[in-house]
């Protein structure tokens, strides 16, 4: 099936894929960083999970604006990171490319209910 919801949890999983292979180079310091950076990232797909497989639009449109504001906070703790000089500028820019699309699909899943 290739509707756009399937899409948004591909790019939930390349995400979280390539989040789990850059982020061995964090140092113990910032372990907690890294550890909120995962769980979100796995809080986010279980949220697109359950938002595909609810039928009411509300309750659907409540869950994925959570999923909204869930990227919003792994793109601050990827910034933060930046910030803190623990990811390098490509990786930064990996990272955004796939929140980006990650977030367009989303708000194309909330405008696709209306």
């Amino acid at each position: 099936m290739k509707t756009e919801k399937f899409k948004v949890i591909q790019f939930i999983r390349e995400l979280l894929i390539l989040i789990d292979k850059q982020m061995d180079n964090y140092p113990n310091k910032d372990i907690e960083l890294k550890n909120r950076i995962r769980t979100n990232s796995y809080d986010l797909l279980e949220i697109a999970y359950e938002a595909n497989s609810i039928q009411e639009v509300e309750a659907k449109k409540k869950l994925l604006n959570k999923a909204l504001a869930k990227i919003k906070v792994i793109d601050f703790l990827l910034n933060l990171s930046f910030d803190k000089q623990i990811i390098n500028q490509k990786k930064y820019y990996k990272f955004g490319n796939k929140i980006d699309d990650v977030t367009k699909y989303i708000i194309g899943w909330i405008n696709s209910l209306s």
